[in-house]
């Protein structure tokens, strides 16, 4: 039966690979979707043309290109798993191919805009303070909501200006944090009453959860009235965008980011390229 394979392939993602429970879980999910597709067929009998059925299949349910392209890719490293254990003698995914994806920009906000966002927590009462820590944070670092919610007090150096990051495949980096992110985290651990490691906590004295950053910048968000459709993330999107708009390069924005490859960092010279276009045709007399 496939189940056995799929439970051997997430512990080897587990011990081996070291993903994050998140990518594990997604894994996990599109593994099963397929096993449902096959129903009670050996996976010995899976071949390239099952695939392409599975793909057409998908494609049938109005999945998204993005959506499609990730459980293909979870398919195309489960077989090659297979292969390369002896389980399978030929591994059939070989020659799938991922639809093409469109690429579509990263909203971000202006920097007056994260401006009037952060300074939105006026209160100084403990969950104010917290809420603009928050803010202050992710836009001083750029990191990712998981991120945040994992640091704890001991990862931040407060002399250094830097913090300890857990980021993707649990690898660690060193970040750098501006001295107003500083300051609201340090206004925050002054007026908080539980003394706990963990840095961000929710009204239960609990580690907040990526939904609860989520609807702090929500809150927020609707209080300024800033344009729709901004999330959490788009800070991280304004962090890049207004580095490499200042004249930051494109590799260091890559290691803040914490991205494995430049390739994923580049869609931000997208953004600035089309920001430069629009500078040039208010200002150029003949654009």
């Amino acid at each position: 039966m496939i189940s056995r394979y799929i439970e051997k392939f997430i512990r080897y993602l587990e011990i081996e690979k070291n993903y994050s429970g998140h990518t594990i879980l997604n894994y996990r999910l599109d593994l099963e979707g397929f096993k449902d597709f096959l129903k009670d067929a050996p996976i010995e009998g899976v071949d390239y043309l099952c695939l392409r059925r599975y793909l057409a299949r998908l494609k049938e349910e109005n999945l998204a290109s993005r959506s499609i392209a990730r459980k293909l890719s979870a398919l195309r490293s489960f077989f090659k798993f297979l292969t390369r254990e002896g389980f399978l003698k030929v591994n059939p995914a070989l020659s799938l191919y991922s639809p093409k994806i469109d690429k579509h920009l990263p909203q971000f906000l202006t920097e007056d805009e994260v401006g009037r966002l952060i300074e939105a927590p006026t209160s100084k009462d403990e969950r104010s303070l917290r809420d603009k820590a928050i803010l202050e944070t992710f836009y001083s670092t750029g990191i990712r909501i998981s991120e945040l919610v994992g640091l704890n007090t001991q990862d931040i150096d407060f002399i250094g200006g830097v913090i300890k990051v857990m980021g993707k495949g649990k690898k660690e980096r060193l970040v750098p944090i501006g001295e107003h992110a500083i300051t609201a985290i340090r206004d925050y651990l002054d007026k908080r009453k539980n003394k706990s490691e963990i840095l961000f906590l929710n009204k239960n004295g609990n580690r907040i959860t990526d939904r609860g950053v989520r609807d702090v910048v929500k809150k927020y968000i609707r209080l300024t009235s800033i344009k729709q459709g901004v999330s959490a993330h788009t800070l991280r999107h304004s962090f890049a965008t207004h580095l490499l708009n200042r004249g930051a390069d494109l590799r260091s924005v890559q290691e803040l980011l914490g991205h494995a490859n430049l390739s994923t960092t580049q869609i931000y010279t997208h953004l600035t390229t089309e920001r430069l276009k629009s500078v040039y045709d208010k200002a150029h007399p003949r654009a």
